[in-house]
């Protein structure tokens, strides 16, 4: 007798990105950002890839071009001083209900072999960690900068004067 299998198989799925190999996705790790993002406005499906030896650096790839993939940073990873205020708009669009089930990210540029490394502390990625929804944000009446300089380590200064 042939019984159903009772146990539903979570969806996966498989991305060969060019940065990364083949990549296994859980349906529920998958976020939308049903406007898109600047410069990428048609794509709406991404990733969080935490690489082990990139930490604390997470990569937003895309699901739809396996060649996009932004860097991202937990802000106060870098800057403990970063005081953001989201336009109020933010909760309700993101249909956020609480405080902790968002999380905030702000993408990094790195130029040609790291030696420049900015990060764009004016407009953050805010994602809805309980709807896997996200948007970037741009802050309002904000001084903070788009191509903020990320403080390097100290003994990275050093190899980087003495090359």
């Amino acid at each position: 007798m042939n019984t159903p299998n009772t146990l539903a198989t979570a969806a996966v799925r498989h991305v060969a990105t060019t940065r990364f190999g083949e990549v296994a996705v859980p349906e529920e790790d998958v976020l939308n950002f049903r406007w898109g993002l600047p410069g990428f406005g048609f794509l709406r499906e991404f990733v969080a890839l935490v690489i082990e030896e990139q930490k604390p650096y997470v990569w937003l790839q895309s699901l739809e071009r396996p060649e996009i993939a932004l860097p991202m940073i937990d802000p106060w990873a870098l800057f403990e001083d970063y005081d953001p205020v989201l336009p109020a708009v933010t909760a309700s669009v993101l249909e956020i209900e609480r405080p902790d089930e968002f999380c905030l990210m702000c993408v990094c540029v790195i130029g040609r072999d790291a030696e420049e490394m900015t990060i764009n502390l004016l407009a953050p990625i805010v994602i809805n960690l309980r709807l896997k929804i996200g948007r970037q944000v741009m802050l309002e009446d904000s001084n903070y900068s788009v191509r903020t300089a990320i403080p390097r380590a100290k003994n990275e200064r050093k190899e980087a004067n003495s090359a």
